[in-house]
């Protein structure tokens, strides 16, 4: 059997707004993850970049465990001797909520050029708006199993 490879000619890339209010963090980036490599489409192929630009809105929204936010950990090195640098979840979300989203989805996309690729077509916001109204982008709920549960 021949891999199907889909031509530059096939492949047709869309605009999706994914509002992160009230989402789970994994849920979340494993949704945006998957549209960004274009696993949603039938000329899928893991060998090609076929998938859809995706912006995120209301990144500081997130719906995150308080003894999460505590417990996960960053870690960054400076490149110097001695130079690993750790920061939890809740102060990475306090100063850069966008990083918190591309840190989840870079780590689920490819490793290497290809993955680096995709990733461009991220564009994350902390707030409601963005400017990418020109590209006209479609809403993209989320599934129900992304949203944390509340209990009321």
């Amino acid at each position: 059997m021949r891999t199907f490879t889909p031509r530059a000619a096939d492949i047709t890339r869309e605009w999706h707004v994914v509002d992160a209010e009230g989402a789970i963090l994994g849920r979340l980036a494993t949704e945006v993850a998957t549209l960004l490599r274009g696993k949603h489409k039938p000329i899928w192929a893991p060998h090609v970049d076929t998938g859809d630009h995706v912006i995120v809105v209301n990144a500081a929204k997130l719906a995150i465990d308080p003894r999460k936010a505590k417990g996960k950990r960053y870690h960054r090195h400076t490149g110097y001797p001695g130079g690993i640098r750790t920061r939890s979840l809740e102060e990475l979300l306090a100063r850069d909520p966008e990083q918190v989203v591309k840190l989840a989805v870079r780590r689920m996309l490819p490793k290497g050029p290809l993955g680096r690729a995709m990733l461009k077509k991220l564009r994350v916001h902390a707030g409601p708006t963005h400017p990418h109204q020109a590209q006209k982008p479609v809403a993209r709920p989320l599934p129900d199993r992304a949203r944390a549960r509340t209990t009321a």
